[in-house]
């Protein structure tokens, strides 16, 4: 049997711990798509709270990645780690 309820309801004023907030403040965090060449997934990235890197990992052998944020940048969203 499925643990997870048939239905789902938000009643507004209501907040439940580590459900709709939790969702919210990660996707307001600046991201970049990686596509990680070592294991051929993609995963996101978030920009540090210094707001000077992005930095991640690939979620299947861990190898760490970062991308500095620097004046003029790029309007890319994704990238290949090679």
């Amino acid at each position: 049997m499925d643990d997870e309820p048939a239905y789902h309801i938000d009643i507004e004023g209501i907040d439940v711990p580590g459900a709709a907030a939790g969702r919210r403040g990660a996707s307001e965090r600046p991201w970049l798509g990686i596509h990680f060449d070592c294991c051929g997934v993609y995963n996101r990235i978030y920009r540090n709270a210094e707001g000077t890197a992005y930095r991640g990992y690939c979620p299947k052998c861990a190898k760490k990645v970062s991308l500095r944020v620097g004046d003029g940048g790029t309007d890319a969203r994704f990238f290949v780690a090679e």
